[in-house]
Order: C-alpha cells, then structure tokens, then sequence
C-alpha cells in the first residue's frame, strides 16, 4: 500500500539554527579606536559609507545605527557596542549586522569568534562591508574567525611596540602612565621628559610614612591625624602606598619582572623608612599569605560537569597537601584529585599536538595563501596608496622648488603645502591602519604553530596566566568531564588545532597501508627528496573539516 509521503512531515525535525534567508533588517556598526581619530578624520563616514552602499548591494534594510563614536576593540565590554547586540537580539527582523571590516567589531580574538557564533545560533549574521565572506558556510566561517585571530594578534603586536618603548623609558629612571599619588609632573605631554616633583598630598604621605615607621599606628590612626592637614585619600589606600618602592626613589613594573631601577623622580622616604615599614607590617601579617590554590588548580571553573554543566571548583586536603576539584552540585559526590584531572588534561592536549615538524610550513603555507587571497583588494589598495603617496611628495619638492626659484609667491606655496601634508597624512593614517601586513601574518601563523608543537608541554610548564592563555585558545568554550567514565569532551575546538587530528589520523591510516578517504589532506606534506609546489586546495577551502568531540578516558 503507498501512502502519501506529505502525512508523515509532521513527524519532521526543525533546525536548532534559526534561518535569516526570509529576513532582510539589518543594523550598521561603526567605530574608531581613539578620541582624536573621532574628531579629527573621517573614518566613521568613510565606514557608514561603505556599510550602506554594501546594503543596498544586498538589497538589505538598514532600520538602526549603532557605534558612530570612539571604543577600543581590545574588550568587547563596549558600550555602544553591547547597545547593539541588546537591540539585535530584542528584534526578530534583524538578520545582519555589517561592519567596515571585522576589525571593527571585535579585535579580541576567540572572543569575538564565539559572539559571531552565538548570533549565528539566533540567525543574525555578521557581514564585512571590505572583506567578502560567507560566514554561513564551514569555510566562510573559518575564515571569519582568521580575521579576528589577525585582529587580535595586531593588537598584541603595537603592544609589543608600546612595551619596549616604556621598558626602555623604565630602564632610564623614568615613570610611565599615571602619575603616582604624591608627586606632580610639571612638564607634562607626549614625547616630553617629565620633571616630577612632591606635591601637598606627597609631604603628607611622607608623614604617614614617619608615623607608621615610629609608631607603628592603625591605617585609621594615621588617616584621622593627617586629615586635619588636608589628607583626602581612604585609610585603605595606605597599604598600598606603603608597599609602592616608587616613594623610596626606586621603579619596578611587570613590564620589567624582577627589576628594579633607581628613578630620576625624589624620594619622599629614605630605603631604610620603606624597608621599616614593610618589616611591621609582614610582622603583622598585613594582607595575608599568598593563596597557591588557583596555581594548583588552573582547570577551575574552566571544566564543566558533562551530567549538569555545573563548573567544576577546587580545595586543598591539608593532611595530604593534595589538590583536588569537586563539582558543586548538591549530592553530586564528584571528586577528583588534581593530578588525574591535570595528566588527563595533558593527553587531551597531545591529540592537538603538531608531533611532527614536517607539518608545520605545508600548514603555513596553506592557511598564508588562503589570507593573502583574501585580502586580495586590501593589497591593491595599499598599491594605489603608495602610488598616491609618492606623487603627492614628488609635488610637494616641486612646489618647494619653484618657491625658493620664485616661481610662485608665499601664499599660492603656503596653500599648496598644507593641502599636500594633510593628504599625505591621511595617507599615512590608511596605511598605518591597514587589515594586511604580510610579515604580521607570517608571524602570526609561526607563533600559532610553535604553539601547537609543543602543546601539552608549555601547558605543564606554565604558569597560571599561561595554562589559562592555552585552554582558551584551544578551547573557547570549556571542557565537559564526565566523572563516572573519567573522560572529557570538547564541544569548540579552535579551527587551527582542529586540524591536527585530522592529519595525524590520516598519517597514520597511510603508515597502515590504508588509503585515506580525504585525498585533500595527501597534499599537505611533500614527498621525501620533491621540491613541494605547495598550492590552496579548492575543495579544502570551501569546507570546514569535520572534527567530532573527542572523549579521553582511562
């Protein structure tokens, strides 16, 4: 008997992912990084610009703006911009938010990879006005979260420029950033050597320091004697001041971790004052001891229960001075010691370990050749502004010349030169903010992969700060244990190290004899004694790898 196929549709299944194809609403974001880029160029036209003409492209219907000011991309803690991810969300008619470039959402990495995708799962789509990707497929997506990856390693890059200027600046007994309490600068300004002088309040913290070496009064003691003199600062404040060497004469920065460098600025105490009143206080216990359990514990809140998806916590069992992670769940009784948890964690990490060096340029290759085809048009247009900017100083001599010759008078020269230098610092401005720079991304690629080489053992060896940096990275989102198997499960991998098991399964089904069902994955390393013409696989770059969660268990 036949039966008619249409019956049973109501036994269909409905996609977790809602669909934005019947939606055209979208909103337009834009910003700039800094106050001055706000009032003093046109950037945020130039964007709102390319954003409306990119929607009318699309035959989409802009109903908001949002941005349109000045907010650093480092955090995605912004105003404006959490503004707009409230309004999109709120609306059922909004399917897409667009943006000059990705940079211009988010330049926080894994951060602003995992929004994308968490707007995704609500069928809102993040579209770049400049850069042509559809992150509604495996490789577009893939590709989407690169640009936030490069974006966020640019960011780390002029940190690294601003770093090694202040640590040269810190090794010369000068101080940085703000200001301590106590002192004033009278030469103030960028680029200007600052003349640091003891203000009021300075004098009156010497005192407080003279108070506590003699007789060693209570916080609240020295603050009610000195407020008479006009002291405004909170008793609290006193700790801190008090553990700062910048008020003896001296500088130290974790900018430059276990130095210290005699200052330029003056001392309000002598070493001998700062030293007695820090041996009063550790008598004391002022402060308390330093608490180990987070260095102990790295995995805390990080791993997540695979029964309930509560956050796994930690504690110390003093009698064995042994470590353990618990899961806070009431009757939950999940306990597991630290080193289990930890060696487990470790073999996870092996499995998006690069065990083979080998990979590593094929890889390099393949992920550089893919970006620099990207941005295929941010490359033309550096091209046409350098061009521009030759001929306008090529011009600029001319003008030059025919002043000193008087072939032209002061006020035609004069005219001419401020119209050449403002445009050659715009020009300026384009290139300096460029997406594309080949030797950031070659960089950026290496650091990824030395990373990846060495996984599980810079992990073991890092510091807290560092183990935390790791799982992030490698997972954005966490882990699952499952405490009855003993086993975790990753739900995200971060796309570069997804790759990896991909490569090692398939290494090791050829070692076997077994033909590898991805013949795209034989053309990531060379044969031995060829010369490698290395070249982006089509079918690898228009689909995102499959990588099923792994489970590790004893």
């Amino acid at each position: 008997m036949k039966t008619d196929l249409e019956i049973f549709k109501q036994f269909t299944k409905n996609s977790n992912q809602t669909s934005s194809k019947s939606k055209t609403g979208a909103v337009i974001y834009t910003r700039v990084s800094t106050k001055e880029q706000a009032e003093n160029n046109a950037s945020l036209e130039t964007q709102k610009k390319y954003c409306e003409l990119y929607a009318k492209k699309r035959k989409l219907s802009v109903i908001e703006y949002f941005g349109g000011t000045y907010e650093s991309a480092k955090s995605d803690e912004r105003k404006e911009f959490q503004q707009m991810l409230s309004f999109v969300k709120r609306n059922n008619n909004i399917a897409f938010i667009i943006v000059y470039s990705f940079d211009r959402f988010s330049r926080t990495g894994v951060s602003g990879s995992y929004i994308t995708e968490q707007l995704k799962k609500r069928g809102i789509m993040v579209l770049s006005a400049t850069q042509e990707v559809d992150a509604s497929t495996s490789a577009g997506s893939f590709q989407q979260d690169l640009f936030f990856l490069f974006s966020k390693f640019d960011n780390e890059l002029r940190r690294d420029k601003t770093v090694s200027g202040m640590q040269e600046k810190l090794r010369k007994g000068h101080i940085c950033g703000v200001i301590p309490f106590g002192y004033t600068n009278l030469n103030p300004g960028k680029g200007k050597t600052p003349e640091i002088v003891i203000n009021e309040q300075g004098k009156l913290l010497k005192k407080a320091f003279e108070l506590k070496a003699k007789h060693n009064l209570t916080y609240k003691e020295i603050a009610f004697r000195l407020k008479k003199y006009g002291w405004t600062k909170a008793s609290k404040k006193l700790s801190d001041y008090f553990k700062n060497p910048v008020y003896c004469g001296l500088i130290v920065n974790k900018i430059i971790p276990g130095e210290v460098i005699e200052g330029k600025h003056p001392a309000l105490v002598s070493k001998e004052v700062f030293l007695k009143v820090n041996d009063i206080l550790n008598q004391k216990n002022y402060g308390g001891n330093y608490n180990k359990d987070n260095e102990n514990l790295p995995l805390k809140q990080f791993v997540k229960s695979d029964v309930c998806g509560t956050p796994y916590t930690g504690y110390l069992v003093r009698k064995k001075n042994l470590y353990y992670y618990k899961n806070n769940r009431i009757g939950a009784k999940e306990n597991r010691s630290a080193k289990m948890m930890h060696s487990l964690f470790e073999q996870l990490l092996v499995s998006y370990q690069l065990s083979d060096e080998k990979w590593k340029e094929p890889i390099k290759v393949l992920l550089l050749e893919e970006c620099v085809n990207q941005h295929e048009q941010s490359i033309n247009e550096m091209i046409a502004l350098e061009k521009k900017m030759n001929k306008l100083e090529s011009d600029l001599e001319t003008i030059e010349k025919r002043f000193v010759l008087g072939e032209i008078d002061r006020e035609l020269y004069v005219k001419y030169k401020e119209q050449f230098d403002k445009e050659l610092v715009q020009i300026n401005e384009e290139i300096s903010s460029s997406q594309f720079n080949l030797s950031n991304l070659e960089k950026l690629i290496d650091v990824a992969l030395d990373y990846a080489v060495n996984l599980p053992k810079l992990w073991a060896s890092g510091d807290l700060e560092e183990k935390r940096r790791i799982q992030k990275m490698v997972f954005p989102e966490g882990i699952r244990y499952n405490h009855q198997k003993h086993c975790y499960r990753t739900s995200r991998v971060n796309t570069l190290f997804s790759l990896i098991p991909l490569i090692a399964t398939d290494t090791a089904k050829k070692e076997n004899g077994t033909s590898s069902k991805d013949k795209n994955l034989s053309r990531l390393v060379p044969e031995v004694g060829i010369e490698p013409t290395l070249q982006w696989n089509t079918s690898l770059s228009r689909a995102r790898l499959p990588v099923p969660p792994l489970r590790h268990c004893f």
